[in-house]
């Protein structure tokens, strides 16, 4: 019996993106904030830049299983938040002026010691004999627990 992996690989194009997780509607967020959250990381973290295209929306409603009216409110709402650019015909880019490129310039530096201490904090945990799935679980545990978190995100 195989585990099956929440990672979708996107295929259109001529690119492959491994970006999106299946959202998981057992943790009580709403599936379209989950997907919010994904793209909106991927553009802080330099794993998606300025100019970069999104998967066209019924290849991702597919490839995620879910429906492609949550796909469109995504890409909408970015692009109100100025972190997306909806060309009609064309696609969703990923802005190349505003709010996401003066996030990035400004936070680059601290994303960057992030990941090293979360991926310092995963080879640990990996080490003492934790999964994967426990790992995650453990980290969004934390995250409901920390009421900072919810003010936090809130008045950034």
């Amino acid at each position: 019996m195989t585990k099956q992996s929440n990672r979708v690989l996107v295929n259109y194009i001529t690119s492959t993106m491994s970006l999106f997780l299946k959202p998981n509607p057992s943790l009580g967020v709403p599936i379209y904030l989950q997907l919010k959250e994904q793209i909106r990381h991927a553009c802080e973290t330099g794993a998606l830049k300025p100019g970069d295209s999104l998967p066209p929306i019924r290849n991702l409603a597919e490839s995620l299983v879910i429906n492609p009216n949550t796909i469109a409110r995504v890409y909408r709402e970015l692009d109100q938040e100025g972190v997306l650019e909806l060309r009609h015909g064309v696609g969703a880019f990923v802005a190349t002026r505003g709010s996401v490129t003066r996030w990035t310039a400004a936070k680059e530096g601290q994303m960057k010691a992030a990941q090293k201490i979360v991926h310092d904090f995963v080879h640990d945990l990996t080490s003492r004999g934790f999964d994967t799935d426990e790992i995650r679980r453990l980290v969004e545990a934390q995250l409901a627990a920390d009421p900072r978190r919810k003010t936090h995100r809130s008045s950034a």
